[in-house]
């Protein structure tokens, strides 16, 4: 079984997904069942009492009410996931705590009919009971993958820490220029910085911030990767560290972004 999901970006460089594992997927299947139990309690434990403040019996009025309920439930229970996963981007409440997201092959995030087709076939995993079947399955398919998820095209991975000013400033990233007061800002030295975008920028700071946690393998043919890439983007010859000539990139798109931001501020 694998742990990490592979995906080819447009410009030919691999990105890697931690996919979830078993463990993981079953607290998160924990907190949502004991959720969604809690609601559809709430919501017999209303009928019966509204059944009780008028005085109904189970003839008509109050088998309209049950029959409502009952509805109601079936419909929380079904829609829960659906709903949360297109309002959270892939995650319920549950994946939200244990950190996992549900997405599409290829990294894409996922849509309804994607989201309705894995849930649909929920009840399928779940036989003969507590997810036996799918825990089968997920335990046979090397991605983790219930029979919901090869149905609808899909893979719950964890959660990637998201990208902040405070983690591109971490050992390993190239942090933003420090001027001090009566200072010049230096201008950017690479050519053709300006055809950076903030994608590249990002995904570049993103290796050079987790590297470490990289095998060496893999660390030189992920560098290598964004390294290459950024040489056709850029439409330069690179000798040396790769890894050298991304901090240069990211260095040199600081300065540019930073030129950028200080003419946008004159009057």
């Amino acid at each position: 079984m694998d742990d990490r999901y592979i995906i080819d970006t447009p410009e030919n460089i691999e990105f890697a997904y931690d996919i979830a594992g078993i463990g993981s997927r079953f607290l998160a299947a924990i907190i949502d069942t004991f959720l969604i139990t809690a609601a559809q309690i709430i919501i017999f434990l209303l009928v019966g009492l509204i059944i009780s403040r008028l005085d109904m019996n189970l003839g008509v009025g109050g088998g309209v009410l049950v029959a409502a309920a009952t509805l109601l439930a079936f419909v929380l229970l079904w829609g829960y996931y659906i709903a949360f996963e297109l309002l959270w981007n892939g995650q319920s409440p549950g994946k939200r705590l244990i950190g996992l997201r549900v997405v599409r092959d290829g990294g894409r995030p996922i849509t309804f009919v994607g989201s309705a087709i894995r849930n649909l076939i929920r009840i399928a995993d779940f036989l003969p009971a507590l997810y036996g079947i799918g825990v089968v399955v997920m335990f046979i398919d090397r991605r983790s993958r219930r029979l919901g998820d090869l149905a609808g095209g899909t893979l719950v991975v964890k959660e990637r820490r998201s990208v902040t000013l405070a983690s591109l400033t971490e050992p390993g990233a190239v942090a933003p220029p420090l001027i001090r007061p009566g200072e010049t800002l230096p201008q950017p030295t690479l050519p053709n910085i300006e055809l950076v975008n903030e994608r590249d920028y990002t995904l570049i700071q993103e290796f050079l911030r987790r590297r470490n946690e990289l095998g060496k393998d893999a660390r030189t043919r992920l560098g290598m990767q964004l390294a290459q890439g950024m040489q056709t983007r850029l439409g330069l010859q690179f000798t040396g560290d790769p890894e050298r000539f991304l901090q240069d990139i990211a260095g040199n798109y600081q300065l540019l972004r930073r030129h950028q931001q200080l003419e946008s501020e004159l009057p």
